[in-house]
């Protein structure tokens, strides 16, 4: 590594930016802060178009790799830098965080995704308010061209994102028990693995740092039913403050808390069967995902990068040796996360 600071490139209304910015500050990681495609904005184009963009310096300080996708870019500062890891030392306890940290990237932004673009309070404040990241000094005309061009897109790619007046129950009701769930969490711990924040927090964190500060409707939701989850996003967002000492603060796999095996029941729930449905409709060439969640139908088109995820899953599972699998399965069994391993 050089002397000069990474380059953390996103914008205020994007879960994932938030997320690394999280991970980057808890890390105490040096790092620049850019909005993308702002007048600050000098950076290499990205091999895919897509926030956060994570540059890493020349020697010179000009600029170097150009690096997309929120989960690899934590394993590579993982791999980079020492210290504060967001990552267990124990394999199996480490693959259970993946798995949490998945259902964040992969089923919790469903429900990010849906309150932003289905109810007017919502469209309305993000398609006023995500342009100017860009541009503060935009004019009446071109805000309102913005405005138009945004929700126009976001709200025609609901169903594609599984946001339909048929599966509000089943995302709605998901982010409810969610907020439900982690309160149980935080009857005994900080984090869902301990004191210290792991990759499935900072996944949880960046989706309900849209759900429960940016958007209107699950905002009033959450200040409802979930006042604590609320509380720890505003910790979340800035954990360099929080005390680290080597490996400690984890709980051991044998010990999760009670809360966090209710969530690995409700990933098992929700997550779990959706993921294997869609790899199933990628595989078969269906042009529709169908399955059962809660005793209800759930439907949407396939996603491929979920595919991708699904299979990296299974391949980290595969990985792990027959001691951390045998561990593993022994915390999965009930939860309906099997079928994700089958």
């Amino acid at each position: 590594m050089t002397d000069h600071p990474l380059i953390l490139a996103g914008q205020y209304g994007s879960p994932y930016t938030l997320k690394m910015r999280a991970v980057l500050r808890y890390r105490q990681i040096p790092f620049r802060w850019v909005l993308r495609e702002s007048k600050w904005d000098d950076l290499p184009p990205p091999p895919v178009r897509i926030i956060p963009v994570i540059v890493y310096p020349n020697a010179d300080g000009s600029h170097g790799e150009v690096t997309v996708d929120s989960s690899p870019q934590i394993m590579r500062l993982e791999s980079e830098f020492s210290g504060r890891s967001a990552v267990p030392s124990d394999p199996a306890l480490a693959f259970i965080d993946a798995l949490i940290e998945d259902y964040g990237d992969e089923w919790v932004t469903k429900m990010m995704y849906h309150y932003r673009w289905a109810y007017d309070a919502d469209i309305n404040k993000a398609g006023h308010l995500l342009p100017l990241s860009s541009d503060l000094q935009m004019n009446s005309d071109t805000a309102q061209a913005t405005y138009d061009f945004i929700t126009e897109r976001q709200i025609g790619r609901r169903a594609l994102v599984g946001s339909t007046p048929e599966n509000q129950p089943i995302v709605e009701g998901s982010y409810e028990r969610l907020l439900d769930i982690l309160l149980a969490v935080y009857s005994s711990h900080d984090f869902v693995l301990g004191d210290r924040p792991g990759r499935g927090d900072f996944g949880l964190f960046g989706q309900l740092s849209q759900l429960v500060k940016w958007d209107p409707t699950s905002m009033a939701v959450a200040a409802t039913r979930a006042a604590k989850v609320i509380n720890w996003v505003d910790r979340m967002d800035d954990l360099s403050w929080l005390p680290v000492e080597g490996d400690d603060g984890w709980v051991t796999l044998e010990t999760l808390p009670a809360g966090t095996r209710l969530l690995l029941e409700e990933i098992g729930r929700t997550y779990a069967p959706f993921m294997v449905a869609n790899a199933e409709a990628l595989m078969s060439g269906a042009d529709e995902v169908v399955c059962d969640i809660d005793g209800a139908t759930y439907r949407q088109g396939p996603f491929k990068y979920q595919g991708k995820c699904y299979q990296w899953l299974r391949e980290g599972y595969a990985a792990l040796s027959d001691d951390d699998r045998v561990r593993v399965d022994a915390v999965l069994a009930g939860t309906g996360c099997e079928v994700l391993f089958v």
